[in-house]
């Protein structure tokens, strides 16, 4: 089963990935050029310091591409942009335990990340995956999902309650994505 077979082209939530894309390309953005303006050096470990954190001419440079990656997504929105968000979300929080990794070696720390930057990248990595992942992914989603209807073949309603009465009404081999 392929995820993108999975999921429906329009939906109410395709607001939430957009947004979520947008806020975050906008703001990776902004930080980025504002890291440039200082003129930094590529790799230097002694960066100004723009929103709190600490940055130099390679942060910068990633926060522009990145930022325009995330506002494409919101401009193309629906499922690109939930699956933009996951794939965003997921590398700004490996780039939170790059940053753990770092702290405290110059010679490493090609990014001049701080404790302001690891706690940023931990904090919106989940918050992008989050906006991603929204009305996507959950172990028993309501017949009223989008996603449950693709999944379940249209509007045919399903028998809900415990599992015991679900299982008498509707016996058969176990499925594995809830009642």
């Amino acid at each position: 089963m392929k995820l993108k077979d999975e999921l429906p082209v329009d939906h109410r939530l395709a607001l939430v990935y957009r947004i979520g894309a947008g806020l975050g390309g906008i703001f990776l953005l902004v930080f980025g050029i504002l890291g440039l303006l200082d003129h930094p050096g590529i790799l230097s470990t002694h960066g100004p310091s723009v929103a709190g954190m600490s940055t130099n001419g390679a942060l910068s440079i990633l926060s522009v591409i990145m930022g325009v990656v995330l506002i494409a997504g919101m401009v193309i929105g629906g499922n690109f942009a939930s699956n933009l968000n996951m794939i965003a979300g997921l590398l700004f929080v490996l780039s939170g335990f790059y940053g753990l990794c770092v702290l405290g070696r110059p010679d490493a720390n090609i990014l001049n990340f701080g404790i302001a930057n690891v706690l940023f990248a931990f904090i919106w990595g989940l918050m992008v995956l989050t906006f991603g992942m929204y009305g996507r992914v959950s172990s028993h989603l309501p017949q009223d999902n989008p996603y449950w209807r693709k999944r379940h073949g249209g509007g045919e309603q399903q028998p809900s309650g415990p599992s015991t009465l679900v299982k008498i009404l509707k016996p058969g081999p176990p499925n594995p994505i809830g009642h």
